[in-house]
């Protein structure tokens, strides 16, 4: 494969690429580059594959052990080919890692997520032609990032709802549908389905106009590519806007998800029905679970709002 211009000296791209050694399943060559190369916690690694702490570090050791003797070469040709999807899924992990951290006092940490977009675009630079999964990750990164003035006020969390979307980057959403634009019709793919979501809150010019009824048919076909409690999470907070909160409620029966996210959401949904012993209760969960203090700070209020209304 050619490296037009040098880009393969961008010293980030290089260290994951010899990270995606075959020798090492894309998992943990996924989860090797962001701790040793993007420097995420292990803790946060763990969280975005949904393991514990102590699992991660075990498989962390055993991938460092693996490589141990590899020959820091960059991989070209067909070999670089086969390393471009762990690549993607790396820069889309290490973008999660920035936009949704796991644990501290951060909102988000824009430059980590600015630096995910970074590699994403210089990835797709070296790519001799396109790659539809690999375009679709950037509209999706930036879509998502578009948003993050307004994801923060006055050091909080705000919610996507109650956003000022006039502090939206517009020329980063403008950006993301042209990309998706040739990929509307193309075959159903994770990063594809997932910036199609993304692309009907940019769309929306108010919250009321968001196309759920769209957006919940693209979480059935990720669902139809493959069961994810992630998916199925997210998807029951789109039905419960197109159906109502119990028909989101009735769609988490059976989704088990380590974290904080599952009980705050049950929890929201049953505040919304008016049952607020209930919500305390998931609140109380949820709350012992997260380790995002902006989080923290948000469910504790939600959970103060369900006393004073129950």
């Amino acid at each position: 494969m050619a490296d037009p211009g040098g880009l393969l000296e961008d010293e980030r791209l290089r260290l994951v690429l010899l990270c995606a050694h075959p020798r090492l399943s894309p998992e943990a060559a996924a989860a090797l580059s962001l701790r040793l190369v993007v420097g995420v916690p292990t803790e946060d690694v763990a969280r975005l594959f949904l393991v514990s702490t102590a699992t991660m570090a075990a498989r962390l050791t055993r991938a460092r052990k693996r490589l141990a003797d590899v020959r820091p070469q960059v991989p070209r040709g067909a070999d670089l080919d086969e390393r471009v999807g762990v690549v993607a899924d790396v820069a889309y992990l290490a973008f999660t890692a920035g936009y949704a951290p796991g644990a501290g006092a951060d909102v988000l940490r824009a430059d980590v997520a600015g630096e995910a977009v970074r590699l994403v675009r210089v990835l797709r630079a070296v790519l001799p032609e396109p790659v539809p999964e690999v375009d679709a990750l950037l509209a999706l990164v930036l879509l998502q990032h578009s948003r993050r003035d307004a994801r923060v006020a006055a050091g909080r969390l705000v919610l996507l709802p109650d956003q000022d979307r006039r502090r939206w980057h517009h020329d980063e959403a403008l950006e993301a549908l042209e990309l998706l634009r040739p990929l509307v019709h193309a075959p159903p793919a994770p990063y594809l389905l997932q910036a199609l979501v993304a692309a009907e809150h940019a769309i929306a010019q108010s919250p009321e106009e968001t196309c759920w009824t769209r957006i919940v048919e693209r979480y059935d076909e990720l669902l139809a590519l493959g069961d994810s409690p992630v998916v199925r999470l997210n998807r029951a907070v789109a039905l419960a806007e197109r159906d109502g909160p119990a028909a989101g409620l009735h769609a988490l029966d059976g989704v088990a998800l380590p974290g904080h996210r599952l009980p705050a959401a049950r929890a929201e949904l049953l505040a919304r029905l008016g049952r607020h012993a209930e919500a305390r209760t998931a609140y109380d969960t949820a709350l012992a679970l997260c380790r995002n203090e902006a989080e923290a700070a948000h469910l504790a209020e939600r959970r103060a709002r369900a006393l004073r209304e129950g």
